[in-house]
């Protein structure tokens, strides 16, 4: 079980990197007001969403403790994210404070995972 939790904390982290490495490819758009959302950084975002909502399961069902105030705080950021990326995903430009809000809450959902313990 701990290698299947494992390949799944990998896809977790492939997703959070897809998620957050869209973001960055667009700084420079962003600066020039052109920014968009990239197809990267909608199927990380799902790609984080799944593979969370199986960790979550995966850990519960092998009796480990799981910080549900934690995740819960994870997944309504995550949601958030993946509303705002959704939503505004074909548009051909985004506004800056709108595109830096993802990047903002991305940042935020990693910091949340690595420093609360």
């Amino acid at each position: 079980m701990d290698v299947v939790i494992n390949i799944f904390v990998g896809l977790h982290i492939i997703g959070i990197a897809s998620l957050l490495g869209g973001f960055l490819t667009q700084m420079k758009a962003m600066s020039a007001g052109a920014a968009r959302f990239v197809p990267a950084m909608l199927h990380g975002a799902l790609t984080m969403l799944v593979t969370g909502i199986v960790l979550v399961g995966l850990n519960q069902a092998q009796d480990q403790p799981v910080n549900n105030i934690k995740i819960a705080i994870k997944m309504a950021v995550l949601v958030v994210i993946l509303a705002l990326v959704y939503v505004k995903r074909d548009e051909e430009k985004i506004a800056k404070p709108l595109f830096g809000a993802v990047g903002g809450l991305t940042m935020a959902n990693i910091f949340i995972a690595v420093l609360w313990t």
